[in-house]
């Protein structure tokens, strides 16, 4: 029997925050006295660019019954990005982060309720048949109901044949413990996502500094068979088994403006030219762009980001 044509390019789970990015670039949120507010949250900025470049995403997420919640439903209007696998929880706020501005990587502080509020409901199984890639983060995976939900649907989702996707954004305050952190990270990749990692994120992982094919060894003896480590300025790595590593640099930003979402915008190249079915490295040399263009904006990326599908 033919199978039905999956129509979502990348199914985003996990959450959707209001960033308040301070308005003082290179300060500490301890002596920020402004912030201007954006829509943020990794999945989200991924569908959001997802969507920008011509996708179709969808976005599965919990926000609060409030006016943030409001907010958020308006602006993913404009982008074009469905609300209905969205749900609007009464009794939990919306989740708020307050970010550093930086050229590095920002500073945070979460206040969290209705994010990790995410069910079994919004992830039917004719959403994730009809869906060709499930991504998530670390993030999201961090707090319950969300990370027994993500987990168990991310199993469903691999056995349907979906490609599973992760960010892994570890920071520390948002984990219990460093060791459950490294358990949900593992069962995650028994699935075989496509990982995608920082040098930041692994320093605060292992909680020192690990040569580079230590993080790929760890990954592959996981179940993972594609990682890509982003270095900042030095550009990123990836490994393939059986194919070896691939080392790109990065692209020279005169300006660097914010570096909020710089990470989500490379990750939304980089699958935004694996669906197109393009070879891993043109896929790394897509997902450097759209970060470089990221760095030169502040908070979201520019509408004119269809360019980014001339390069295909």
């Amino acid at each position: 029997m033919k199978t039905k044509p999956r129509t979502i390019d990348i199914l985003c789970v996990g959450e959707i925050l209001i960033d308040f990015i301070g308005h003082q670039s290179g300060m500490g949120i301890d002596n920020t006295r402004d912030y201007h507010r954006y829509l943020g949250g990794s999945p989200t900025n991924v569908a959001m660019n997802a969507a920008r470049l011509g996708l179709n995403p969808a976005l599965v997420a919990s926000v609060g019954d409030d006016g943030f919640g409001s907010y958020i439903f308006k602006r993913l209007d404009e982008v074009g990005i469905s609300t209905k696998y969205i749900t609007k929880k009464k009794n939990k706020p919306t989740s708020v982060i307050f970010v550093s501005r930086t050229a590095g990587t920002p500073d945070f502080i979460p206040f969290r309720q209705a994010d990790k509020a995410i069910t079994e409901k919004q992830l039917s199984k004719a959403l994730l048949l009809d869906s060709k890639i499930f991504h998530t983060t670390c993030f999201a995976l961090s707090k319950n109901p969300a990370q027994a939900t993500i987990l168990k649907k991310a199993h469903e989702a691999f056995e349907l044949g979906c490609q599973l996707s992760i960010d892994v954004n570890y920071a520390r305050k948002l984990w219990k413990s460093r060791a459950e952190a490294l358990r949900v990270i593992k069962a995650y990749c028994k699935f075989n996502p496509l990982v995608k990692i920082s040098e930041d994120d692994m320093l605060r992982l292992f909680k020192k500094e690990v040569p580079h094919d230590e993080i790929f060894n760890f990954f592959h003896s996981e179940g993972v068979t594609t990682v890509c480590l982003t270095l900042g300025s030095k550009g990123v790595k990836l490994s393939k088994q059986g194919y070896g590593v691939i080392t790109l640099p990065a692209i020279k930003v005169d300006k660097i403006m914010d570096a909020t979402g710089a990470g989500d915008a490379f990750w939304s190249g980089f699958l935004f030219a694996y669906i197109n079915e393009k070879p891993i490295e043109k896929c790394l040399e897509v997902a450097l762009k759209l970060a470089a263009l990221k760095l030169q904006n502040v908070g979201r990326l520019p509408d004119n980001i269809n360019i980014i599908s001339e390069l295909l």
